[in-house]
Formats: structure tokens, sequence, C-alpha cells
């Protein structure tokens, strides 16, 4: 697969496996499940065959498919009309209405947004929300039109959304922080939704450090939003992993009725970390909450009633451990969920979208292309089954790296994968304090793409490239040691990585604005650091920029190609724009002559870079 991103220069890098799956590969990729409304089925995405899949869980027989030309994102099913909306991906990503009695595509809804995603539909059918994830918007469908009503704002990256049962709010997560990493709270947050008014009327912060939120589910009553996502530790040097000190995964509760958080349960272990926690269910009673765990290949099973008691007992003044005294220490309380968790292994290999269907809860296995099946009630227990979608394809090199890479299991006591800090093979938006160059000066995180082409690796290039980062990453970050062939099969796996087409292009094209900041960028000096084809020279410079240890040092000049989605910038990621990187932050035009730009040739400018 071949995508001309930018002109000519581009069309080199984005040879591959390609930005949103494989159309043609071996693997299935399920990623979400969604019950399909006859007895013991569900219905699977394959992300990576482009199928939608109805599968019995008993039987393991397929029931029926549903074939997409792009990988499907989302599902919702329209019970009163018999039809299932589906998401595909991709900066020309549909929404596709399938009849379910016939079998056949019923209809598309005009998609024009990047990337659509977790499709919610209003009780009646007649309203169908869509988060547009790279416009960093939700889109509201009039679906007897088929025409889209109105865009709201989210602050970065909606990936999942539901609405209360009354449909007056729809709550939404965002993957990622919208703010400089260099502050002292840097978290993603939880977008509500008024649906009368179409305005957020609350964006909610969750705890410092939060980020990659994943998946978001609603209590029955509609009282409260729970949403899964990885909590960083960030501002301590990473000198060690034990009891959660970099990376822990949090379940996080908004209360829909104050709008506001609640509090935060760590999913993990005092000596075992729970990684990467994605998708979740609360039982139609409200007595079972289950979380899948991507990072380490389990269902978290909680008793839902019994969490929310001990929240109520904190809030009240009573003691209830020796941890939490206040809903302030609930973050920090490794020990919250014991007597109130069950952690059940799984056969496969990283869970994903989570549902339930009866008493069970059922998840799907990305990368052993089945589903597992969890009993909830501890009365009735049993190990886990596991359902297959098909046979196995024997593993590439390029997909036992990526297995590798999003696999918390081969980290000291399971707190991280190299997902946890790189969500999508990119950045998660904060500042770490690695001890490659010193302690006491921490870096923003990297995106992975293009990172074995463009090297030194590391800010200040202490590492002479990507093959030795991967293996100190190894070494001093997971606290691991692994044969020499599993990072290998990690180098295979970046190495594979395609650009993502910008949301800034015009049907794959430069807007006029970027073609004529594509002028500016020579102008100003922009080209001379950057040039295509990798929008790098591969040479350090001291742009002044840097304080403290750091001062006087050279930085490594970073490719520019998909700077869109990898906000914030510079190696301590103080601007979150990049406007703020070429006025507040380049005072005496060492980073490009742009102090004598006018305000449109800045946006022109702007546009272009946003473009690559």
């Amino acid at each position: 697969m071949t995508s001309v991103l930018v002109g000519a220069a581009l069309t080199s890098l984005t040879a591959g496996a390609g930005w949103f799956g494989f159309g043609g590969s071996p693997y299935r990729s399920p990623t979400l499940v969604l019950p399909s409304g006859e007895k013991n089925a569900v219905f699977v995405t394959e992300f990576t065959a482009n199928r939608i899949v109805e599968t019995d869980i008993v039987t393991g027989k397929e029931l029926r498919s549903f074939k997409t030309a792009l990988p499907p994102t989302g599902l919702a099913r329209d019970t009163q009309h018999q039809r299932l909306f589906v998401t595909t991906d991709g900066p020309d990503g549909q929404i596709i209405a399938f009849d379910l009695a016939s079998g056949r595509q019923s209809f598309t809804l005009a998609a024009t947004g990047h990337s659509p995603m977790a499709p919610v539909l209003t009780a009646d059918g007649k309203t169908l929300f869509v988060c547009y994830r790279f416009n960093n918007a939700v889109a509201v469908f009039d679906v007897e039109l088929k025409k889209e009503t109105a865009r709201i704002a989210v602050p970065r990256e909606p990936v999942d959304a539901a609405l209360t049962p009354d449909g007056r709010l729809l709550a939404v997560a965002n993957h990622l922080p919208a703010a400089p990493a260099s502050g002292d709270y840097v978290s993603a947050q939880v977008s509500l939704i008024d649906t009368a008014t179409k305005a957020v009327v609350a964006n909610v912060a969750l705890p410092n450090g939060s980020t990659s939120l994943r998946g978001l589910c609603l209590s029955p009553d509609g009282r409260f939003a729970y949403v899964t996502h990885t909590l960083g530790r960030y501002q301590l040097p990473t000198t060690q992993l034990e009891r959660g000190w970099m990376n822990t995964s949090g379940l996080s509760i908004v209360d829909l009725t104050a709008r506001k958080l609640l509090t935060t349960v760590l999913l993990d272990d005092v000596d075992l970390g729970a990684a990467n926690p994605w998708g979740l269910a609360v039982t139609a009673d409200g007595r079972w909450l289950a979380v899948a765990h991507a990072g380490t290949h389990e269902v978290s099973v909680i008793d839902r009633a019994g969490m929310h008691a001990k929240i109520e007992a904190i809030a009240a003044g009573k003691k209830v451990s020796n941890v939490s005294n206040t809903l302030e220490d609930v973050p920090n309380d490794l020990s919250f969920l014991v007597d109130l968790r069950r952690r059940i292994k799984l056969e496969g290999n990283g869970p994903r979208g989570l549902t339930i269907l009866g008493n069970e809860a059922v998840t799907a296995q990305y990368f052993t292309d089945d589903l597992a099946v969890v009993a909830l009630d501890p009365a009735v227990p049993h190990p886990a089954r596991t359902v297959a979608l098909g046979p196995r394809a024997p593993l590439t090199k390029v997909r036992k790296g990526e297995i590798f890479f999003a696999d918390a299991k081969l980290c000291f006591q399971q707190w991280q994968s190299c997902t946890s800090c790189h969500p999508d093979s990119r950045a998660d938006g904060l500042n770490w304090d690695l001890l490659n160059d010193g302690i006491g000066n921490p870096k923003n995180t990297k995106n992975m793409l293009l990172a074995h082409r463009t090297p030194p690796s590391m800010s200040l290039g202490v590492r002479e490239g990507a093959e030795a980062g991967v293996r100190a990453g190894l070494k001093f970050i997971q606290f691991a040691v692994r044969p020499e062939e599993d990072a290998q099969a990690i180098d295979e796996y970046l190495k594979s990585l395609t650009p993502v087409p910008s949301p800034f292009l015009v049907n794959g094209k430069l807007s006029p604005a970027a073609k004529r900041g594509e002028q500016v960028f020579k102008t100003a000096g922009c080209a001379k650091c950057h040039p295509a084809p990798l929008f790098t020279d591969l040479q350090e410079y001291d742009l002044g920029l840097a304080k403290g240890m750091d001062a006087g040092k050279p930085f490594d000049t970073p490719t520019l190609i998909e700077c869109w989605r990898t906000a914030p910038y510079l190696f301590d990621g103080r601007a979150y724009t990049l406007k703020d990187v070429l006025t507040t932050c380049n005072p005496q035009d060492k980073h490009g002559v742009t102090s004598k730009l006018t305000p449109t040739e800045l946006d022109e400018l702007i546009a272009y870079i946003l473009s690559l």
C-alpha cells in the first residue's frame, strides 16, 4: 500500500504495511465486540481484515460477516430499525449502515472528518454521534436526513463515548492531554456534552499524568462514567518500577451529576502491574464492572457496588485502609481493590474491546485473533475460555515486534509496555526524566515513526540510533533482559510504521494556504534544517532553548512528518502549538526567521507544517 501525502517527496516514506491496517493482512486483529441481539452471539470488528463478523461464543461458529473497504473502528446497533452502524478508519473513513435483515449495506452517512470512530446512537435511532479522532471533534448526524447537523469541538483525540439513559448527556474520552508538558499539571480529559444544546458543558480533568484513555462506559443509572487510562508518574526520575513508580493503570470515575471527577482507582496490585487497560463494561444490574488489560492479557472483574461503598465511606471520613484517608489518596492506593476485584488470566494476547453478554464478559484479543469469555459471578467460576475466529496465521517478524511492543509481560512486574509511553507507537504527551542523559532534565516523549531512519536517537542524540534506543529501553525502562531476537523484532515493527495523512490536507493535497506556506517554509529558512523527504537534516543545533544542566548543548533536529499529531513541541514540551514554537519560543529567530512574518504568512507556514 502506498500513499502520497505531500507531493512526491513523501511517497517513499509511506510504502509498507499501511497506516490504517493491512487490507490483505493474514491477521484479523479483532478490536471491538458488541452483542448482536441473537442468543450467545456478538459482532466483532476485525481491524486488519476489514470485516465485521457475527460469532456464536458457545459454538464458535461464524454466523455471518460484513465487508468494509477500510478497517472498522466502531459499532452501534439500531434495535428499532434492525440496522448496524459501522465507522471505518482513515482520512476518508466512512459511516455505514448495514441492514441486519438482508445483511446488505443500506446507506452511508457523509463522513467529512478524519478517522471516525465510537458511534453512539440515541434510543429512538434518529441521532448518531461520531467521534472524529484527528479533528478533535464529535459530529452529530440526523439519521433520517442522512446529514451532519453539528460538530462539537473537544480537547484532543476523542476515542470513545457513551450516552446517558435519558439521552441528555454524552460523555467522551479524549485520548491525550491538550496542554504543554512542562506545566505542573498535565492530564487528558473527559468531555461532557449537552445533547440538547450540542455544547460541551464540562471538560473533566483526570489525575495529573493521566494519558492514553481507551475505553469509557456508564453506570446503568447514568450517574457515573468510568474511563480506563494510564496514570504516569512523570514527575519522578525513572530509577525503578516497584509499586508503580513510573506507570500505573487507572479507572477514573466521573460523577455525571456534579460534572466532576469523583476519584481514580488503581487497577494494579502492589507488586504486579495491570498495564494498558482498554475496554470496559458494566452489567445491566450494575453489580459487576469488567476491564480488559491489553498489556497483561487479563480481565479484571470488579465488585462495583463494593467499590462505590468503599469510596463513599472514605468521603464520609471513615478509615477504610492504611493508605486512603481521603478521596485524594485513592489514586495512590495500590491495595484499594483488594477483596473487590478478581484478575482473570486469559490464554490469548492483547484483549481490547469488551462487552457483557448475559453473565459473561467477552473481549476481543487483538494479537491471537480470538475472543476470551470470562464468567462474572465468582459463585460459578470456570477458567476463561477462548473462541477462535479462524485459523491463526504464522507470525511475521513485524507482527512479533508489534506484539512485543505492546506486551507488558516483558517488563519487570508487568508495570508497563512500550505502548504505555508510546500509544499507537506515537507519544503520550508527557515529559519523562530518563537517566540516559542525566537526572533532573526531563524530555518530551518522541514519536516512534521514522525513528530508524532519523538517527541519532533521543533529544540530545545520546543513542546512536533507534536500534540502540530499543535495547536501552528494554533494559533501563522495562528493567528486563530479553533475547536479542526480541529487540530485532521490535526494530522491524517500528521500521514498518507509516505516516497517517494529516487532517489538514484537502483531498490528500495541500490546501491553497499550505501551498503558500511551503514557500514561506523555504524563505524563512526552515527547509535548511528540515529538508524533504525526511524533513530533518539529521544534525544537531543549539538554539538557545535549553536551561539548567542542558544549557548550551546541541539538540537533535526532529522530523516534521506527522507533527500535526505529536504536540506538545520542543524537547521539553513547553509549546503546545506550532505558533508558540515559532513566536514565543523563537525570540531571536534561531528557529527559522519568523519574527518579520506577517500574521497571514505565519498562519500559512503553520498550515504547511501541519500538513506534513
